[in-house]
């Protein structure tokens, strides 16, 4: 089903305002806290997620993310990452780092499943989703109805790897700028590309599981349709 015309840009601007508020609610004060606490590596990152933003922002232009989804999803990934990176837990709790600890050291489930890895699994199957949205505007432009085909599906997941091996990029020129950071070593990113991947092959499911839906939901009404139509001819 071809989706509506794009709304003029101040009418998308009171879409996304909510959003936009509610990241800049705990951006701010996050980037106060690191850098009253003298936390450069989330300096950083800080400057690297408004670079995000600006991103995003464009992205939105020209493909229209669905606000509910997409840029809520990416706000609450970027409030999960701060959080993760900025509050301390208390030291009987289980983590991954000896003494003061941080809540992507936090075990879930212990030595089994970290705060950080399911993270990583929902950020980068939110981006596998958003790469879909992409790829679906483009090739509606072209006058072509997506549908999400195994290729097609597995060329988003590929993307969102592909994010997920930048993030790791980003989070190693962290730890070449930054003298002290909470970064880890070769397993912690091992295990950081493997929690991407999870991410990213539930999203091609549920891609694939939701326009299977939607197509039954619209054959199922097209048929109701047309009995009734022939009920009343």
């Amino acid at each position: 089903m071809p989706r509506p015309p794009a709304k003029p840009l101040n009418g998308r601007l009171r879409e996304v305002l909510p959003v936009a508020g509610f990241t800049a609610l705990y951006l701010v004060p996050a980037a106060i806290n690191a850098i009253a606490s003298g936390n450069f590596e989330f300096v950083f990152y800080t400057l690297v997620m408004v670079v995000l933003i600006a991103m995003v922002w464009t992205v939105d232009r020209h493909v229209r993310l669905r606000p509910q989804g997409a840029l809520w999803g990416l706000s609450a990934w970027g409030l999960a990452h701060m959080a993760g990176g900025l509050l301390t837990i208390p030291d009987s709790w289980p983590a991954s780092t000896a003494g003061t600890s941080v809540l992507y050291s936090l075990w879930l489930i212990p030595d089994r499943l970290k705060y950080d890895q399911v993270v990583h699994a929902f950020g980068f199957g939110l981006t596998t989703w958003i790469c879909w949205q992409g790829l679906a505007a483009a090739m509606r432009r072209r006058g072509v109805e997506p549908t999400p085909s195994g290729g097609l599906l597995v060329l988003c997941a590929a993307a969102g790897m592909g994010f997920g091996a930048l993030n790791e990029l980003i989070e190693f020129a962290a730890t070449i700028l930054v003298p002290q950071t909470n970064v880890g070593g070769y397993m912690n990113t091992g295990w950081d590309l493997v929690s991407n991947l999870v991410g990213c092959v539930l999203a091609t499911v549920i891609i694939r599981l939701t326009h299977d839906r939607a197509r039954r939901n619209a054959a199922t009404s097209s048929g109701s349709v047309g009995r009734s139509f022939d009920q009343t001819s």
